[in-house]
């Protein structure tokens, strides 16, 4: 299934470019670096191929007060997973996106 995510710093009011992301799954032998990007101008990553099973996106956000987001979520076998994470200084929330 495909995967995608979007940034925005809900303090500004406006996509958060430049964010390093990383894709990891568990597997047997605990978690491996599926994939890596940086997100585009509008605050997003596309293009991420997820199976079936447990996963995370780790976001590096150092203008924070938490300087690492983690976000584990199952992949259920949808044709596509959506997981925004949107960001202000002292705080974060996420959510299943479409």
């Amino acid at each position: 299934m495909s995967l995608s995510t979007h940034v925005l710093d809900t303090t500004l009011g406006r996509p958060a470019q430049g964010v390093p992301v990383a894709l990891d799954r568990l597997g047997p032998d605990g978690w491996a670096r599926v994939a890596e990007g940086v997100t585009d101008a509008d605050g997003r990553i596309k293009g991420w191929h997820a199976d079936e099973g447990r996963h995370r996106l780790v976001f590096e956000v150092p203008r924070s007060f938490f300087p690492e987001v983690t976000v584990v979520f199952d992949a259920d076998g949808e044709n596509h997973l959506h997981i925004p994470l949107l960001l202000s200084t002292y705080g974060y929330t996420t959510y299943r996106g479409s």
